[in-house]
C-alpha cells in the first residue's frame, strides 16, 4: 500500500484527502516511478469538481495529478528505454493520472529523461503544458519561421512555454498579458504586447497566422479578426468539436460536440480560417523534444508559486486564488 491524495467523491478541495491505496500495476510496457514531485494545474480542479465526468469518467476513487518527476523503481518486461535509478519525467495518460502518490506506473511511450539542470520540482511543472504548447502550435499550428502567432494570457503556465517555443521556430510572437506582467512576457520573448485591461487587441493585430486560446468565448470570436484567409484557431478552453469526440472514441458525444462547437466553427469558415479544440494528450517523444531544447538553454523556466505536498488544502487554495501553476513535492 501507498500513501496518496484521493477524490472519492466529486465537489470542493474538501473532498481531497489523504488515504492508503493499493500500488500501482505494472504491465510489460509500464514503469514504476517513485514520485519526488508533481505539478498542481487547474485541470486537477476541473477533475475534482466533476467538470469533465462526460469525458473522463474516472471511476472513484481517483488519485489526483497529472504532472510527475522522479526516479524509475522497475520496469515491464517489454521497456527497453529505461532503467531503474533514472530521473524521469511526465504527464501520464489521461486514463492513468495519479501523480499525487508515493508510486505512479507510467507507459514507456509516455515517459522522458528529466532535464539535466531542472530541480524535480522544477520539471515536474512542465510536461501538461509543454505539451499543450507543443500540440497547440507545432502539430496543430504547424507554425514556421516568418509567421505571427498570437498567444493568449502569455504569463500563464501555457503562455509562457508556448512564447518561447514559438521563438524557437522564429516566428513572430504577439501576445495579451497585464501590465504587471509585461516585462515577463518580454524577457520570454514577445514582440508585441497587450495589456488587455486597457488595448483591444483585436484592433491592433492583423494578417495573423496563428492564435492560441485559453481564454473565454467572448475572447475567442475576437481573436477569429486577427486570422490572414488560411489560418488557425486553437482553443485549450473550448468549445470541444467533432474531431475531438472522434479523438476519444465517443459516437455518443460528437453530436453534442458539434452543437457546442457550432457557432465558432461557422464564424470560422465565414472568414475562410479553420477552428480547432485541443486537449493535450501524453506523448513522451514530443516531451523528449523540449527536453533537448531545455537542456540546449532555449527555454527558462517559470514557477508561479509551490506549497508541500503534505497540505492538499493549501494547494488547492492556490488554485482558487488563480495561480496558473503550482508544484509540490513530496520528499
Amino acid at each position: 500500500m501507498m500513501k496518496a491524495f484521493i477524490v472519492d467523491r466529486y465537489g470542493s478541495s474538501d473532498n481531497v484527502r489523504a488515504a492508503e491505496m493499493p500500488d500501482p500495476e505494472v504491465r510489460e510496457n509500464d514503469i514504476l516511478v517513485q514520485v519526488h514531485a508533481a505539478g498542481v494545474n487547474l485541470l486537477d480542479s476541473k477533475i475534482r469538481n466533476g467538470e469533465f465526468r462526460q469525458i473522463l469518467p474516472y471511476r472513484l476513487p481517483v488519485i489526483l495529478g497529472n504532472d510527475v518527476a522522479g526516479v524509475v523503481v522497475r520496469v515491464g518486461s517489454r521497456v527497453r528505454r529505461f532503467k531503474p535509478g533514472d530521473e524521469v519525467y511526465a504527464r501520464p495518460d489521461k486514463d492513468r493520472i495519479g501523480a499525487f502518490a508515493e508510486f505512479i506506473s507510467i507507459r514507456e511511450d509516455d515517459l522522458a529523461l528529466k532535464p539535466e539542470q531542472l530541480a524535480m520540482e522544477e520539471a515536474a511543472s512542465i510536461p501538461l503544458v509543454g505539451l499543450t504548447a507543443w500540440q497547440a502550435l507545432i502539430e496543430i499550428g504547424n507554425l514556421r519561421k516568418g509567421q505571427k502567432v498570437l498567444i493568449h494570457a502569455g504569463s500563464g503556465g501555457v503562455g509562457t512555454i508556448a512564447i518561447q517555443l514559438a521563438k524557437h521556430v522564429a516566428a513572430t510572437v504577439a501576445t495579451t498579458t497585464s501590465a504587471a506582467n509585461a516585462d515577463l512576457v518580454k524577457r520570454l520573448g514577445a514582440d508585441v504586447v497587450i495589456d488587455y485591461r486597457k488595448d483591444d487587441f483585436e484592433k491592433l493585430l492583423d494578417g495573423y497566422d496563428v492564435v492560441l486560446n485559453s481564454l473565454d468565448s467572448k475572447t475567442l470570436r475576437k481573436s477569429l479578426r486577427v486570422l490572414r484567409p488560411g489560418g488557425k484557431l486553437i482553443s485549450i478552453s473550448g468549445p470541444p468539436d467533432p474531431a475531438f469526440a472522434r479523438e476519444i472514441g465517443s459516437r455518443i458525444l460528437e453530436p453534442v460536440m458539434r452543437v457546442l462547437s457550432y457557432r465558432i466553427r461557422r464564424a470560422a469558415k465565414r472568414r475562410h480560417v479553420s477552428y480547432s479544440f485541443l486537449f493535450m494528450r501524453a506523448n513522451g517523444e514530443q516531451l523528449r523534444e523540449i527536453t533537448d531544447l531545455i537542456n540546449s538553454g532555449s527555454y527558462t523556466q517559470s514557477l508561479t508559486g509551490s506549497s508541500r505536498s503534505s497540505q492538499p488544502k493549501r494547494l488547492w487554495l492556490t488554485l482558487r486564488k488563480g495561480t496558473q501553476k503550482a508544484r509540490s513535492s513530496s520528499r
